[in-house]
């Protein structure tokens, strides 16, 4: 959780409480802990090493003792699906917290991207039109975010090989990156009878979605130039 020269807190570092649905708690104490061992770093006049004494503070309080009951919950969701995923996972979560010294730990068997089925395999899914007053178009959404990155900029989302999308992605997975992006970031063009993928970075909203999600691990999202992106504090 520590490196030279920063650290991991909050939801960079995981820290949401997946059954429970919160984070922001977690979010804030591992805020307080990075605080206490920084100050203590300055007081013994340290520097240019890592932060070891903030990942003990994590281990050792109350972020651990919040997550540490709940671990094996997405596994086990992962792994049987919904239904029977949260009958286990409520099994254990009781399991662990009547008996703490449990240890076992279960990781997920794939990673995320690997979970994708091919195109002919999956049905596809056919959305009412958005009725203005529960449901909205997507753009509309972007717009509400307040998402902004100047035009003249840099993408900020990178891709490894370009010939990927249309090549690898379309004609086995129908481009997902045009359905799993909440902004319309990711779009398949067709002009003059050929394709190509376009990508429209301005409606980014920083999920980091197609980062993750991409089955080809070909999209790489770096922070844009300037600090552009949503106006988190309107959201």
């Amino acid at each position: 959780m520590t490196f030279p020269g920063g650290a991991l807190l909050g939801c960079a570092a995981g820290f949401m409480n997946v059954p429970r649905i919160k984070g922001s708690h977690n979010a804030m104490l591992s805020g307080m802990a990075a605080a206490e061992a920084v100050f203590d770093a300055i007081g013994e006049e340290r520097s240019h090493d890592e932060l070891t004494a903030y990942e003990e503070k994590v281990r050792t309080g109350d972020i651990a003792k919040d997550l540490t009951p709940v671990r094996n919950v997405k596994p086990l969701w992962s792994r049987y699906g919904t239904k029977l995923g949260i009958m286990l996972g409520g099994l254990d979560m009781w399991a662990n917290t009547l008996m703490p010294f449990l240890k076992h730990t279960l990781k997920h068997l794939k990673p995320d991207f690997a979970t994708l089925k091919h195109a002919d395999k999956a049905k596809p899914i056919e959305y009412p039109k958005p009725d203005n007053e529960l449901t909205f178009d997507i753009l509309s959404s972007v717009f509400l975010s307040g998402t902004n990155h100047a035009e003249d900029q840099p993408v900020h989302l990178k891709l490894g090989d370009p010939a990927i999308p249309i090549q690898d992605n379309l004609p086995e997975y129908a481009e997902p990156a045009q359905r799993y992006c909440p902004a319309q970031v990711y779009e398949v063009i067709e002009e003059g009878g050929e394709k190509r993928f376009q990508i429209n970075a301005q409606n980014c909203v920083h999920c980091k979605t197609c980062d993750i999600k991409d089955p080809a691990q070909n999209i790489n999202w770096v922070p844009p130039e300037g600090g552009d992106g949503p106006t988190y504090a309107n959201m």
